[in-house]
């Protein structure tokens, strides 16, 4: 039986625009990551999926629901408790170079979180314990002593990462850790963080608008948009049978390295603006973007359901209740619950 080390239950974060305005980031999410496995969130940039790992580690407050980790409510701990906490999570964040303090040596940066929290107990055993880090990430001892701006994006990355490995955490989110990074290093850090993962029992979080490089990680993989989950099921199943149509227009624009493949598949054009979360549509959010949308799209928000086996999504076209004689012509395949 799997291990829930964190649950997410229906999280919201609003942020206050001024007096008046209310920009709704995170809607109603709930999911759950087992430990030991690889949690992909993916979406449009300005989706949520950030906002959703911040507000996770403690960095934003929430506005409503709950974050569990390990049984805790996070944003229910004590000085005492959350102290503790930063030790069993820590982030790697998407910009490697802005998250790196540039007056401070790799060695300074990597050993800022050990006197922290007074890991060693001398700066001896600090130093082999940084060196031993830089090894794992792939960097040697020469780079302790240099400054940030002496390493190109994928060393910076790797640097983050040595940090984020510093407290020896049981999880870590992975916020866009590749989007910054050259196509050549992404899958790089990418086998670096698998591998990491299976000598340290490891579990992620790993946050990317990029669904071919998040199939190659992720055991599981939950798609957001304007705040809201769509769709949540495993990494095989969303990509061979994927069920909301948001969803299967994001796949389809990945490209396929086959000229002939290429040159046949139909690709899902989404027409529109991406609406405001200040200003979000009623109903189902997508139902703007959607070319199967619906009357009942502009007055009811979709229910999440379990489509097939552990295949869950949260669209209207696949709602048993609604009278389907008043549906689209639509290609998307409808199956029931399987046992």
């Amino acid at each position: 039986m799997n291990e829930k080390i964190l649950q997410v239950n229906k999280l919201r974060k609003h942020f206050h625009m001024g007096k008046e305005q209310i920009l709704q980031a995170v809607n109603d999410v709930t999911f759950h990551i087992n430990k030991g496995e690889t949690f992909g969130l993916v979406g449009e940039s300005g989706c949520g999926k950030t906002t959703v790992g911040r507000t996770i580690m403690g960095l934003y407050d929430k506005t409503a629901g709950d974050v569990l980790y390990d049984g805790q409510n996070v944003h229910e701990l004590n000085d005492k408790e959350t102290f503790q906490f930063y030790r069993n999570m820590q982030m790697i964040f998407q910009d490697p170079y802005a998250s790196l303090n540039p007056r401070s040596t790799v060695k300074e940066v990597i050993a800022e979180p050990m006197e922290v929290h007074s890991l060693y107990p001398n700066k001896q055993a600090q130093l082999d314990r940084v060196i031993q880090l830089l090894e794992e990430v792939g960097l040697n001892r020469d780079h302790a002593n240099r400054y940030p701006h002496e390493f190109s994006g994928g060393q910076r990355q790797r640097i983050g990462i040595a940090r984020a490995l510093a407290l020896d955490p049981d999880f870590i989110i992975a916020d866009e850790p590749i989007s910054a990074l050259d196509v050549s290093v992404q899958a790089q850090v990418v086998n670096l963080l698998k591998r990491l993962q299976k000598e340290k029992g490891l579990t992620f979080l790993f946050i990317a608008h990029d669904l071919s490089m998040v199939k190659q990680i992720s055991d599981r993989i939950g798609v957001m948009y304007l705040g809201h989950m769509v769709e949540l099921t495993s990494s095989d199943s969303l990509y061979d049978n994927p069920l909301h149509p948001y969803t299967q227009a994001l796949l389809s624009a990945i490209p396929i390295p086959d000229p002939d493949i290429e040159d046949t598949r139909e690709r899902i054009i989404l027409e529109g603006e991406l609406p405001s979360p200040i200003n979000p549509p009623s109903g189902c959010v997508f139902r703007t973007r959607c070319p199967f949308a619906m009357d009942v799209c502009a007055s009811k928000k979709p229910e999440w359901q379990e489509v097939e086996k552990k295949h869950y999504v949260a669209c209207h076209l696949y709602d048993e209740t609604l009278n389907q004689t008043n549906e689209p012509d639509i290609h998307i395949r409808k199956k029931p619950v399987q046992s």
